[in-house]
């Protein structure tokens, strides 16, 4: 079988017989070293264009990175403080203000029955949930069930609690907003009765 050659002006191409030896057999096309003066300016053109492109995109030198990466594992992780926290609770901070953002990040987990205390957030938070199921409240309404991939905004100023069920594990990312240097107003801790209700 036999494919037409590539259009490509003044390139000159040669028949070679391929001998018994040969891995392939019939007959090929080999392109002959010679150009003609048009070939060799699309040639020409062609490599002053990458050459350009290679410029403008990246070869130059390059500038010192910007870009931080705080490792895992170089941030310490903390038991959640008693005062703020009912159970088992560890916060791990992601991340903290600095010149360009005025948020916090931080991954926090919570054994079964665990959960916060009520509390407000002075610019509002964030909660993704990455693991497990819990619930989160607003004082005076429903208990709703939160679960991984559940993304939870809660407005400046509305008192709340979070936490894990009663029988699984929960965690989730927090992203909270400062204000004059503060993200969280603590209250009272949730008791028993109000954690189990409905």
């Amino acid at each position: 079988m036999r494919f037409p050659a590539p259009a490509s002006p003044g390139l000159h191409l040669a028949r070679h017989e391929r001998t018994p030896g040969d891995e392939c057999h019939g007959e090929a096309l080999i392109a002959s070293p010679t150009l003609s003066i048009e070939a060799k300016g699309v040639e020409m053109n062609w490599f002053i264009g990458v050459a350009a492109a290679l410029l403008i995109f990246g070869a130059g030198p390059v500038a010192a990175e910007s870009t931080v990466i705080s490792p895992n594992g170089s941030r310490p992780s903390a038991k959640g403080a008693a005062a703020n926290f009912t159970g088992d609770v560890i916060v791990e901070p992601l991340y903290g203000t600095n010149e360009q953002t005025s948020s916090t990040g931080g991954h926090v987990i919570f054994a079964p029955g665990a959960r916060s205390a009520w509390h407000t957030h002075p610019a509002g938070q964030v909660l993704i949930v990455t693991s497990g199921s819990g619930w989160i409240q607003e004082e005076g309404g429903q208990k709703r069930e939160i679960k991984p991939g559940d993304v939870i905004w809660t407005p400046p100023g509305v008192k709340h609690w979070h936490g894990a069920t009663a029988t699984n594990a929960m965690s989730h990312i927090a992203i909270t907003n400062m204000v004059g240097g503060k993200n969280v107003d603590w209250m009272e801790h949730v008791n028993d009765d109000d954690y189990k209700g409905r």
